[in-house]
């Protein structure tokens, strides 16, 4: 059977050239003024799959 890539995890990480996967930080919606200036750079900029989650994002993004 083909394997299908998921496609609300296509839309929320990519896989980089060394094979880490990208992805946005979480909580930076709304609410933002009761976050330190500290926590909101944090949530702006790239941060990676963990290690231990990435082999269900292998599952999610079979083609890369």
């Amino acid at each position: 059977m083909k394997m299908k890539t998921n496609k609300g995890a296509a839309k929320r990480m990519r896989r980089t050239a060394s094979g880490k996967v990208k992805r946005k930080g979480a909580f930076g919606r709304h609410i933002m003024r009761a976050k330190s200036a500290k926590q909101k750079r944090g949530i702006k900029t790239t941060q990676y799959v963990h290690s231990a989650n990435m082999m269900n994002t292998d599952r999610l993004l079979p083609n890369g």
